[in-house]
């Protein structure tokens, strides 16, 4: 009778909102709002709470249920009524049984809603989260979101905790896979993409499901690289680095954000009133809700902010935290807190309001069992029909860093190549890390994919392990520093080679959440490895499979051709193989800058000048520099090259800013060699002077087009106040006047300029 009367209860909101065209969608949302206050008034403070408390379950709820412990806890507090989410639980049979529990067994009957680690990709898994920002291509990151999306909504999943849209310059912070990657501009216009992959036009549709925005904030800025340190940097870059993503996310209408492990200002993200309820609830006007990271209301003790567990839920839920992630604390404490007077009971109903809000969105009241089809899940996990989609991305993702004397692409007949390195035959390491749900050994390797040119003739020899070890619950990871037994093996199949292709980089498990380097070269034996193959065969393809930037002055010395393929997903063999021979020109474009050395982090191309940015004269020293080292990237933010060659003139700006608020700004590009190839036209502005200092260039734009040899096409920009203006230090926006300079080309040093005044 229940699960009657809630479905009954959806199809009045369905149908009352259906009956508004064409303001249907502000009818529906009025609608919804009306029930989840009606809602609200039946429920109890203890109940209310309960919306705002979620656990974890990994378990299998379709076997026998524990009688004691954490878990029979769990399942006890679902059937009153005090659980509002779960998390972990995936699988149509194990969704279907725990919502059954709160449904048919709680006083209400209030659905659940299930989250889950979706970061890129379920089971079919697409290229990680940075190298997806290398293609620059909003519409297929959008898409990947979207197989994503579909494959985790058929296991039962109505909730992902992605995209990160935290924008980060170090690269020793392992969770720069995740992102993507410096830039605030090109972060934003991805977290559009992927938000609108994930929820698509309509939220309650089977094959969506919400979106998270995390973390909020700053979390990417962690002093060191270190995974959950400090973050402390000045309110400049806060509102001008930190925020934009989360601004767009919002323009997208993300429906819930994350907290942050990290403090900012001294004040943990999840505590921090001026975050949550001044900056995201307030100016911004954010309707969905807050959930915290994983115990982050809890780690507010160990920050030294909160005494105890009570404290630290007052702290957050007065912040504006409204869901709390696997500490206990609100279900724990809230009720006492409040009946104490501690805290107001109105920020318990306005959290319960924001999560049932959502519920009500995604169809849960309508159906809660809508995600549980058997049937769709087999028809869906795994479909061959993905297969397109995500080689289709993982081509685009790929960065071509150096290509001396045309050694690529490979000629696809009568070569005898050698194969050289462990990740060559490793069919699991390239899915990379956060891919939770998917299967080990469902990758195809490089081997694999190369396999399919079987004209010319392979010889494999792994020469050394990346890992020797890893622990299975926690995937820690031994690197293997001290065994070159396989080098003579290696060093003879590459002596009789035409070419060689080395297979190096890390292992998938090596970048991620608590994955912080404080090196950045190849790991382990691995440039050993590539020394010594050098020595005897100097025409090798080098191709990179990471999930950072790495600094490898070495390589990028002696080696001819350098290919950053990343961590690429299911079908990484398949599109590296498919860029070696030239049936996919390369168009990446890196979305981080690559330093020549570890000493150079954070760097980055959108940074302030100093008062002595060059040398003043022959000899002299006391200018920004280093003494060991030159201070430029080995390889530029928005670098990546091609199979043909791309020349840009005629920069022309038309500034009618004083009548319509435009400076229009127009290049002609042409493809100036022999092969088809795609270009990403990147305009990049510097504001020359200003009230607060701007950086020496921000990319403002950019546009991919597809150009046949000697075509050409002009393209044409629009910048406007979003583009022209900047945060001033108390967060007011400014648009002042003065000289600007513009940059049109093919990466973050582009020649090509004009100027024009404001």
């Amino acid at each position: 009778m229940k699960y009657l009367r809630l479905m009954y209860l959806g199809l009045v909101v369905l149908f009352l909102a259906c009956q508004h065209s064409p303001n249907s969608e502000k009818d529906a949302s009025k609608e919804i709002d009306q029930q989840v206050d009606e809602l609200l008034s039946k429920m109890t403070l203890e109940e209310k709470i309960g919306q705002m408390n979620q656990y974890s379950g990994f378990m299998d709820f379709t076997g026998p249920q524990p009688n004691e412990g954490k878990a029979a806890n769990k399942l006890e507090q679902i059937k009153k009524g005090l659980v509002g989410s779960m998390l972990n639980v995936h699988g149509v049979e194990n969704i279907k049984a725990v919502q059954k529990i709160a449904v048919e067994e709680s006083r209400l009957g209030i659905p659940l809603i299930f989250g889950f680690d979706v970061i890129h990709g379920y089971k079919t898994v697409s290229p990680i989260p940075l190298a997806e920002a290398a293609s620059w291509d909003l519409k297929a990151i959008q898409r990947s979101a979207e197989v994503a999306a579909e494959e985790a909504s058929a296991a039962g999943i109505n909730w992902t905790f992605a995209p990160m849209v935290d924008i980060s310059r170090d690269a020793r912070w392992g969770r720069v896979m995740e992102g993507a990657g410096e830039d605030p501009f090109l972060g934003s216009e991805i977290a559009k993409a992927r938000i609108q992959g994930f929820q698509g036009d309509d939220l309650s549709a089977v094959n969506t499901v919400a979106a998270t925005a995390k973390h909020f904030a700053a979390y990417g800025f962690a002093e060191a690289g270190r995974e959950y340190n400090t973050v402390d940097i000045g309110t400049s870059t806060l509102y001008n680095v930190v925020f934009p993503p989360f601004r767009a996310s919002l323009e997208a209408e993300v429906k819930t954000v994350m907290n942050a492990f990290n403090v900012v200002n001294g004040i943990p993200s999840t505590g921090d009133k001026f975050l949550l309820r001044d900056i995201l609830k307030g100016k911004w006007n954010f309707q969905g809700f807050v959930v915290s990271d994983w115990d982050s209301v809890g780690e507010m003790v160990a920050h030294g902010f909160a005494k105890n567990g009570r404290e630290a839920a007052k702290s957050g839920v007065i912040a504006g935290s409204d869901m709390d992630m696997e500490s206990y604390h609100y279900v724990e404490q809230l009720a006492s807190l409040v009946k104490d007077g501690e805290v107001d009971e109105a920020l318990i109903t306005d959290a319960a309001r924001r999560i049932l809000k959502v519920k009500f969105e995604l169809g849960l009241f309508e159906d809660p069992y809508k995600y549980c089809s058997v049937e769709r899940e087999k028809e869906t996990i795994y479909n061959p029909k993905f297969k397109k989609d995500v080689l289709d991305m993982a081509k685009k993702s790929i960065v071509l860093l150096k290509n001396e004397n045309n050694t690529l692409p490979l000629i696809s007949s009568g070569l005898n190549i050698a194969v050289i390195g462990a990740l060559a035959d490793d069919k699991t390491s390239p899915l990379g890390n956060w891919r939770i749900a998917a299967d080990d050994g469902t990758a195809v390797s490089v081997l694999e994919g190369l396999n399919a040119y079987n004209k010319n003739n392979y010889t494999y020899s792994k020469g050394a392990d990346v890992v020797t070890g890893e622990k299975r619950f926690t995937r820690e990871l031994t690197i293997n520093n001290t065994d070159k037994s396989g080098f003579s093996k290696a060093i003879a199949t590459a002596k009789s080679a035409d070419v060689v292709i080395m297979v190096l980089g890390e292992h998938g498990l090596q970048s991620g959440e608590g994955r912080s380097r404080t090196r950045l070269d190849l790991p382990g034996v691995q440039q050993d490895l590539l020394e010594e193959v050098y020595k005897v065969n100097p025409n090798i393809v080098l191709v990179l499979q990471n999930g950072r930037p790495l600094a490898l002055p070495w390589a990028d010395e002696h080696i001819p051709a350098i290919l950053e393929a990343w961590h690429l997903g299911s079908e990484s063999g398949n599109a590296i193989a498919e860029i070696l021979y030239g049936d996919y020109n390369p168009s990446g474009k890196l979305p981080m800058t690559f330093p020549r050395h570890v000493g150079q982090v954070p760097i980055y191309y959108n940074h302030k000048s100093t008062g002595r940015p060059k040398l003043p004269s022959p000899g002299e020293v006391f200018w920004s520099h280093y003494t060991d080292e030159k201070h430029t990237p080995l390889y530029l933010f928005g670098f990546g090259l091609s199979y043909t060659t791309f020349d840009f003139e005629e920069l022309t700006i038309d500034n009618s800013y004083t009548e319509n608020k435009t400076v229009s700004v127009s290049v002609k590009v042409t493809n100036t060699g022999r092969k088809s190839g795609k270009v990403t036209t990147q305009l990049y502005l510097q504001d020359e002077f200003a009230s607060v200092t701007r950086p020496v260039r921000e990319l403002k734009a950019f546009e991919q087009v597809d150009l046949n040899p000697g075509e050409s096409r002009v393209l044409s920009f629009q910048l406007q106040d979003k583009e022209l203006g900047f945060y001033n230090n108390e967060g007011e926006f400014l648009i002042e006047e003065g000289g600007f300079q513009v940059y049109v080309g093919e990466d973050s040093q582009a020649q090509l300029s004009n100027s024009f005044e404001l």
